[in-house]
């Protein structure tokens, strides 16, 4: 059984056909799904979400693409809905995003970490082109505290390193399975398998051969595949050790 540790199935793309798609994720073996929130117009939509279905577990945070959305009243909130959530997230950095100001992103972004701290909650992370920004917040704001997992992580295996001696697990997502993926398969192949975790980011980052359809957890058990096969190990045992990790992670 697999856990996909970060799956938007608040989207509509998902929500809209949604007992189909936990249906199919129960037959594909995923067993639990981490839904994270981009942002505060989501987050009840989620928190009902896993109110309503077994083996979904919410997590609520300010996307970077939202920071300019950042106020008093949206941390405030937050804090209230971190009561009922098993991380912070998804949260980050993410300096692709011209239209966002970087300083809006990194208020947002601090803000945020250290609320995670205080309520002794783990992170998920969302990192673009800011890595070097991205590691010098989270270890001024003592994250290691916390840890957590590095969401669809793009670095290189060098920063891979360093967030995992802050306590993070890192994410492998669809692109790992594409035929020309290079820089995902050498992470993996270099990530040790106990701080490794599996993704769908569901709709998005479909894997061969789902890539012209939007993303679900299923799809999951594709990047398992590759994953296992890449670590020269069997589906059962890259389940077991995966699984494992996130629950470590996330306190599942």
């Amino acid at each position: 059984m697999f856990i996909d540790s970060h799956c938007h199935l608040d989207d509509p793309a998902l929500f809209d056909r949604l007992p189909q798609v936990i249906a199919s994720a129960g037959q594909a073996g995923i067993s639990k799904i981490v839904v994270p929130a981009v942002g505060p117009v989501n987050w009840g939509r989620i928190a009902s979400l896993a109110e309503g279905e077994k083996g979904i577990f919410p997590a609520f945070g300010l996307h970077p693409m939202l920071a300019d959305q950042y106020n008093d009243s949206v941390i405030s909130d937050l804090q209230l809905r971190a009561q009922d959530c098993i991380a912070i997230g998804e949260i980050g950095l993410d300096y692709s995003l011209t239209d966002i100001p970087r300083e809006d992103q990194l208020l947002a972004f601090r803000s945020q970490l250290r609320l995670a701290v205080r309520m002794d909650l783990p992170v998920l992370i969302h990192c673009r082109r800011a890595f070097q920004d991205l590691l010098t917040v989270m270890g001024e704001e003592y994250v290691a505290r916390v840890g957590g997992i590095m969401h669809a992580f793009s670095g290189s295996i060098e920063i891979a390193r360093e967030c995992i001696r802050l306590g993070f697990a890192i994410s492998v997502a669809g692109p790992v399975t594409y035929q020309n993926a290079v820089r995902p398969v050498d992470l993996v192949r270099n990530i040790p398998l106990g701080q490794l975790v599996l993704e769908t980011d569901a709709p998005d980052m479909s894997p061969e051969p789902f890539r012209a359809i939007p993303n679900e957890p299923a799809f999951l058990l594709e990047t398992a595949k590759k994953v296992a096969l890449v670590k020269g190990i069997s589906l059962e045992e890259l389940a077991a050790i995966t699984t494992s990790n996130c629950k470590r992670v996330l306190h599942i």
